[in-house]
């Protein structure tokens, strides 16, 4: 992946179902020198989802969610579909995946990565089953904490030559940190001028931003290119402070 590419955290939710016909393939997944740590991480999960007990603790479910154990136990032969299409919620919501265009799915292959609990850095365009694995889940001996960092590190800075636009919560960036990568803050800005960090709408404008940037599909290769096309966009990208400010009401009407 050379000139963009943008880290998204995965989502809690996720679409159901997919292609009958189309199973998981660790090996066909982006990163492919990945797979022997995604099928330790497959096989602890397996384990902790076997029973309801060691299930409700090690996945932090609960009475309405138990039953998305059973994802775990089944990943070898479920449907798979896009992990673009199959993450749901706040931030994936605005990309309206299953809508996009042939270009704008090319793009959104091509320069975004996802970082997984269960898979680790995989493609926005890899066929991936439905799962239930978050980046604090207990999996008995094996933490994600240490299993994943070195290894997903190591892989991102092998494949993602230029700019990397890391969009990822902190806890799965720490899952596979990136030296030099850039993580704007999400602001409000008042009439005044005072900046605030936002919380409940940082994911929708994070959306909208990786929405608007598949559809235009730009070629970028540094934060000033980034900020050109920004602009072009009505997206409100400012360099403050040593660090980049996305401002959530060029992209989010937040209200009064």
């Amino acid at each position: 992946m050379t000139g963009l590419t943008v880290l998204l955290p995965p989502s809690e939710t996720k679409r159901e179902g997919g292609d009958t016909g189309s199973t998981l393939n660790l090996g066909a997944l982006t990163f492919p020198e990945l797979t022997r740590e995604r099928a330790a991480v497959i096989a602890a999960a397996r384990s902790v989802s076997s029973e309801e007990s060691t299930a409700r603790t090690a996945l932090r479910l609960g009475p309405r969610s138990i039953a998305e154990r059973f994802r775990n136990l089944v990943l070898d032969t479920s449907p798979t579909m896009p992990a673009i299409e199959r993450y749901t919620g706040v931030l994936y919501d605005p990309l309206d995946a299953t809508a996009a265009g042939d270009r704008t799915r090319a793009w959104w292959s091509r320069h975004v990565v996802v970082q997984s609990a269960m898979f680790g850095p995989i493609g926005a365009g890899d066929l991936i089953p439905a799962y239930r694995l978050s980046h604090d889940a207990r999996l008995g001996p094996l933490r994600l904490a240490s299993h994943w960092p070195t290894a997903s590190a190591t892989a991102l800075a092998n494949r993602s030559a230029g700019l990397v636009l890391d969009l990822r919560s902190e806890g799965y960036r720490a899952l596979g940190p990136v030296a030099g990568a850039v993580a704007p803050r999400v602001v409000s800005v008042d009439g005044a001028g005072r900046r605030k960090a936002l919380n409940h709408w940082n994911k929708t404008a994070k959306g909208r931003l990786v929405s608007l940037l598949g559809r235009t599909a730009p070629t970028v290769t540094s934060m000033d290119d980034l900020a050109v096309w920004a602009a072009e966009n009505g997206v409100v990208l400012e360099a403050v402070d040593g660090g980049w400010d996305l401002v959530a009401e060029s992209l989010v009407p937040l209200p009064d």
